[in-house]
């Protein structure tokens, strides 16, 4: 089985690192899971050079940031729509400023890809597109926990 970690990087103060950290942890410990986390993978397909100058390109070079995160795009699509069981996100109003979360989403959706997502907003402040492309929503990381533990139990 493998996971997507999906939330915000770009809007999320520590590019969503520690949850995601937390997951990766989880999965891979407690339920022998393999996971996609894009801050990790975006190594593989940015240049050192690229990964430094990322931010900085947005607002000096458009067209080069545009390809370059279009690379980010393509690796992590094709990820998502060829090796993905499941997706954990995090929606935040990190993830609401962003796009790639929504999209994310909108291809697991279409994909019936089940997505389970942590949120402390109000259903009322989430897009109900969001909403609409989500399986199960959980207040918590731990409740999350609980519930992936419950439906994927390991055999011992």
């Amino acid at each position: 089985m493998k996971a997507y970690l999906a939330g915000a990087i770009e809007h999320a103060s520590d590019r969503g690192e520690a949850w995601r950290t937390r997951m990766s942890h989880f999965l891979s410990m407690e339920l022998r899971h393999d996971f996609y986390n894009p801050l990790i993978e975006e190594k593989r397909y940015l240049t050192q050079d690229e990964s430094r100058q990322f931010r900085v390109l947005k607002m000096t070079d458009l067209p080069k940031f545009q390809e370059t995160v279009r690379k980010l795009m393509t690796g992590d699509l094709k990820s998502l729509t060829t090796e993905i069981d499941y997706i954990i996100c995090l929606w935040d109003e990190a993830a609401a400023l962003g796009g790639g979360t929504y999209g994310e989403l909108t291809v697991a959706f279409h994909l019936k890809i089940p997505v389970f997502m942590v949120t402390q907003l109000p259903v009322e402040k989430i897009s109900g597109w969001i909403l609409g492309c989500a399986t199960r929503i959980f207040p918590n990381f731990d409740e999350l926990e609980q519930f992936l533990k419950a439906k994927y139990k390991i055999e011992t």
